[in-house]
């Protein structure tokens, strides 16, 4: 068959509109049944922060500095993200081509 267009043109075609859809159905199971808030029962808080998964491996290496450095961390991808969106609609160039490669 013919190429996926490349960029946000491929989630028009077939295969990238399934692609996306699993990929959105995924993440709402995970958002909704996975990755739940676990609240204080006394308090009825929060027990954590958002952004905050503890120190999964053990290292030590957890504390507010590192939980900031990650938030700001990934508020710039999404902000990159957005960019990389924003352009590819205006100039109708996908992320590489406005590379010049």
């Amino acid at each position: 068959g013919k190429p996926l267009p490349s960029g946000l043109g491929a989630l028009t075609e077939t295969p990238g509109t399934f692609g996306f859809a699993l990929v959105l159905a995924v993440s709402l199971v995970l958002e909704l049944f996975v990755w739940k808030d676990v609240t204080d029962e006394e308090t009825d808080s929060f027990k954590k922060e958002p952004g905050n998964f503890g120190d999964p491996l053990g290292l030590g290496q957890y504390d507010m500095e590192w939980r900031n450095r990650e938030i700001n961390n990934g508020r710039m991808a999404m902000v990159a993200a957005t960019g990389i969106i924003v352009a590819e609609l205006v100039t109708g160039k996908d992320a590489v081509e406005q590379l010049g490669l």
